[in-house]
């Protein structure tokens, strides 16, 4: 299937990659187009046969499936210039949450898509957030989300409910991080214990738990009170957290929503804009 990517910055690359170590795809299946052509350049060094497009024009003309891995502000500019090239067998992804699925059906005359990628899909792994507009064929779907599933697990959601989905999938491997980053600095300030060893005892505590929460049966409430023997050390970590953290998840969502709605704000702006 020829699929095209406008984009091939860090998600746009991603996913180039994902695809090909997947063998989902193959190289000489994929164009790609990049404002800044080295990154794209650097991609068809890595794997011989993928094509460097020249314009974002040519990536619509030469491809079954296209995905847009542009930022928000990034939209109106490249829409205008491939709006007249696509058509209804087409297939165009949008990867970019504030942009919404009715606003690009306004735009393009193809099939629209909106699927929400993590950095976990570059290990094969994690969710897709899916999201179809009223002209996706059941075909498109179904050739869209085989797609999809070589690289994760696509899930399909309601567009509503796109920025909270899209907080715990894919900010949430940030969020996560950033944890076991302060927790392993903690480990090694406070013990001794070097920092290799300490990565690598919480990367694997990640890697355990997660199978715990997918293939386990235990849920993130029962694992905690499986752990957690009342009057124990576990028990009294838990119990400082407690009094430490408060709301700040509440917070984390609150903030988020907030920049989601400032992004959708802008794009709904830009993109009532007449055409260039």
């Amino acid at each position: 299937m020829n699929t095209g990517f406008i984009g091939t910055g860090s998600m746009g690359s991603m996913l180039i990659e994902a695809f090909l170590r997947s063998e989902a795809l193959l190289p000489q299946e994929i164009t790609a187009f990049n404002r800044t052509s080295a990154k794209a350049e650097q991609l068809a060094q890595r794997y011989p046969g993928l094509r460097i497009a020249r314009s974002n024009k040519e990536v619509v003309l030469e491809s079954e499936i296209v995905f847009l891995c542009i930022k928000p502000m990034e939209y109106k500019k490249v829409l205008d210039e491939i709006r007249d090239f696509t058509d209804p067998s087409q297939i165009v992804v949008s990867i970019t949450s504030p942009v919404m699925l009715g606003q690009l059906e306004q735009l393009l005359n193809c099939q629209i898509a909106k699927v929400i990628p993590s950095i976990t899909n570059f290990t094969l792994g994690g969710a897709l957030l899916c999201m179809f507009g009223e002209r996706v064929s059941a075909a498109g779907r179904d050739d869209l989300l085989t797609l999809l599933a070589n690289i994760g697990q696509p899930i399909k959601i309601e567009e509503k409910l796109t920025r909270v989905s899209s907080d715990i999938s894919s900010c949430g491997p940030a969020f996560l991080a950033y944890f076991l980053e302060h927790f392993i600095r903690a480990s090694v300030e406070e013990t001794g214990i070097n920092e290799q060893q300490a990565s690598a005892l919480a990367a694997q505590m990640l890697v355990g738990t997660g199978k715990l929460l997918t293939e386990g049966g235990f849920t993130p409430e029962t694992l905690r009170q499986r752990v957690s023997v009342p009057g124990g050390i576990t028990a009294e970590g838990l119990r400082l957290m407690e009094k430490e953290l408060k709301d700040m998840f509440n917070q984390l969502f609150r903030i988020t929503h907030a920049k989601y709605d400032e992004d959708v704000a802008k794009v709904a702006s830009l993109l009532s804009r007449p055409a260039e």
